[in-house]
């Protein structure tokens, strides 16, 4: 068993080790952190490193907010954003088109939970890559678990930092291999040999 946070378009780093559980269990009682990949994913365009980012409401009266709680600001209209800004950079990409149509519904849908936008992404991902998308939810919040806890992976600033074998990327000839970008990154690169690099 393995304990997750949903995030967007997870980083490659936690699909590695979603691949590997057995079970995943998915932490619904955790604290919203800004600035995370809870609501934020990174894609490789042609200037480089591109963030994708899902405004999220706060008001004013919370100094504390559950991620399940947390309430997409539809108002932006980020999801016509962020699909322009994966079909610019990826069109051209082996297996974009292959994806193109079932991650279309994902940016069509009316979100007003960005838990419902994260698992919804996890459930494309896992049917992309065909893997086992079964999960549990977490009713409470506990700071140990007897899970392979890895709930630390949504923080930007504590990912691993082990050297990772590169594939290849859009722009890398221009600004060289970025490790860990989202998953898109490496689906839309790799199509079904993904699997096989997780």
């Amino acid at each position: 068993m393995s304990l997750f946070i949903p995030t967007y378009f997870s980083p490659i780093s936690q699909y590695s080790e979603i691949v590997k559980s057995d079970e995943v269990i998915f932490e619904m009682e955790d604290n919203f952190q800004k600035q995370s990949y809870r609501n934020r994913c990174y894609i490789y365009n042609s200037n480089g490193k591109q963030l994708l980012n899902i405004p999220v409401k706060h008001l004013l009266k919370e100094s504390r907010k559950k991620t399940k709680d947390s309430l997409v600001d539809n108002n932006s209209h980020w999801q016509d954003h962020h699909f322009k800004s994966l079909k610019t950079a990826y069109r051209t990409s082996p297996f974009y088109e292959f994806f193109e149509h079932d991650i279309a519904r994902i940016f069509e849908k009316k979100y007003k939970y960005l838990q419902d936008v994260n698992i919804d992404t996890f459930l494309f991902i896992t049917d992309a890559l065909q893997i086992n998308s079964d999960f549990k939810k977490t009713t409470e919040y506990n700071v140990s678990t007897e899970c392979n806890d890895f709930r630390h992976l949504p923080d930007v600033k504590n990912q691993p930092k082990e050297l990772v074998e590169k594939y290849i990327q859009m722009f890398d000839i221009e600004h060289g291999f970025i490790p860990n970008l989202s998953i898109l990154d490496l689906l839309f690169m790799e199509g079904p040999n993904a699997i096989s690099y997780l």
